[in-house]
């Protein structure tokens, strides 16, 4: 809503501003993590002023002033603050900017877009603990396991069409994007792999044999164990796999396939997660436009729109 109020003044323009302001000069204060530190200096945001509180080690204060002003090109761009109540946590929500000059969004180029995530899962991802270790340091949460193992939403600010007459930007829930469970896409990525060397050599394996090997690969389901390093004997190197995706027509809201339109900034959400006091709320702060969008996999969305 804010970001929506300074694309209305003026202050973003929604073709031409950088994604990074648009998030910057809107949540600036309420964010937890960034990842170009050194460009959200230069806009006067500085979310390490005190590194330090009593759980953090003089070995992490070091660390993290050191990095304090760079920019870290981990997962994920952006980081809101945690709520801590009685032991329970909220908010903390994940944001990962996606910008494209086409019709298309940019592909994911370290992770699978999903609902949720948590911190050890990112730290996993990223192949360090970075950025739960500048989370904690702002959030100075009290139970730090539960911390790292609590489950964020994960959401996409995604922008296609930049710099034209015909751009779309929205905000997007990670529902929008994992129609299928993600530990169902790991096993059926390397059952894809496998099948495909096989009529590739012209292999005879009896399907009853593949159909054994497709419920050993079931077993590869957690992306943390996939994508970290492998040590294998006698190998110098210590591979390991970077997991990727493109996003299917049907899995991009700004396609031909959605009713979404140009020159709108808009918040999408599955529509179990809208309820009727947050739709009475966003009315009452927001002009905004409010519709159902039939997603082509995964049920009915909300589109809050705003249009320019």
């Amino acid at each position: 809503m804010e970001c929506a109020k300074k694309l209305r003044e003026g202050e973003l323009d929604l073709a031409n501003s950088k994604l990074e302001d648009m998030v910057l000069l809107s949540a600036g204060e309420n964010l937890a993590y960034i990842d170009d530190r050194k460009y959200a200096k230069e806009k006067g945001i500085d979310i390490l002023k005190s590194p330090g509180g009593a759980s953090v080690s003089s070995e992490i204060r070091r660390k993290i002033e050191k990095k304090r002003f760079t920019k870290s090109n981990l997962f994920p761009d952006f980081m809101f603050k945690v709520r801590e109540r009685d032991g329970n946590f909220d908010g903390g929500s994940i944001l990962e900017l996606k910008d494209s000059k086409s019709s298309s969004i940019a592909s994911f180029n370290s992770t699978i877009p999903t609902k949720f995530k948590n911190l050890k899962e990112i730290d996993m991802i990223n192949g360090g603990n970075l950025v739960s270790e500048i989370a904690r340091i702002v959030d100075k949460p009290r139970n730090l396991n539960e911390y790292c193992s609590f489950n964020r939403r994960c959401f996409y600010l995604v922008r296609t069409k930049k710099g034209s007459p015909k751009v779309k930007v929205s905000i997007v829930d990670g529902s929008f994007f994992e129609t299928v469970p993600k530990e169902h896409l790991f096993y059926q990525i390397f059952l894809q792999v496998l099948r495909a060397h096989v009529e590739k050599k012209k292999l005879e394996i009896p399907e009853e044999k593949l159909k054994e090997v497709e419920e050993v690969l079931k077993c590869i389901t957690d992306q943390t164990i996939i994508a970290g390093s492998k040590i294998i004997e006698k190998a110098s190197v210590k591979p390991r796999l970077r997991i990727m995706a493109e996003v299917h027509s049907e899995g991009n809201p700004h396609s031909s396939h959605y009713d979404i339109p140009e020159r709108s900034f808009n918040l999408i959400l599955h529509a179990s997660s809208v309820s009727g006091d947050l739709e009475a709320k966003i009315r009452q702060v927001l002009d905004c436009e409010i519709f159902s969008l039939q997603h082509k996999r995964n049920g009915v969305h909300r589109v809050f729109c705003v249009r320019f």
